[in-house]
């Protein structure tokens, strides 16, 4: 799996900018967690984020929210693109498929794609506006805050601890793993 033809996958069939670098987000923290976790398979966990959520602009979702997932599986097999392990894994990461979460690659990207969202929410409100203002302890103490990026879920970014890892720990990796690639997102 070639991440250039991830990228023309990606850019075929999202259109949304915020989607685009939600996208390159998700997937640099789950290239740092792979490195971790499963570090002979960096490049599935990452392309594994990259297009987990492909069918944003393709599908009304929101009133069926169980379609969201599928529709990436039917889009990346008419790509002839992608493995069963990484269906899986976008397929789990929306709890409305009835997926069970079964691997590590599962549980990282059902956590790590709400952690991009809120550290993203964090960063905003700060006056420069920049990734590498925000904290680790800024993103521990917003958790409890539970009017600060309502959407986000929460038990879903405290379910790494599931794999033996602190959500401190999670908020510094996933922290670190943006401010990577802060000039694509623009923060």
């Amino acid at each position: 799996m070639e991440r250039e033809r991830a990228i023309e996958i990606l850019q075929k069939y999202l259109h949304t900018p915020h989607l685009i670098k939600h996208s390159y987000a998700v997937e640099s923290v789950m290239r740092a967690l792979a490195r971790r976790f499963e570090p002979d398979k960096v490049d599935l966990w990452g392309l594994s984020g990259l297009l987990h959520d492909l069918d944003n602009d393709s599908v009304d979702w929101k009133s069926d929210m169980s379609l969201h997932g599928p529709k990436t599986i039917e889009i990346l097999k008419e790509e002839r693109f992608g493995n069963d392990e990484m269906y899986h894994a976008i397929l789990a990461h929306n709890e409305a498929t009835n997926t069970p979460i079964l691997s590590k690659m599962d549980r990282a990207l059902y956590a790590s794609d709400p952690i991009t969202g809120f550290i993203t929410a964090i960063a905003l409100v700060y006056p420069d506006k920049k990734i590498k203002s925000v904290k680790v302890k800024s993103i521990v103490k917003r958790m409890d805050e539970v009017r600060f990026a309502a959407g986000a879920n929460r038990e879903a970014m405290r379910s790494i601890e599931n794999l033996g890892i602190g959500f401190e720990d999670f908020a510094q990796i996933s922290l670190n793993a943006m401010c990577e690639i802060s000039d694509i997102l623009g923060l």
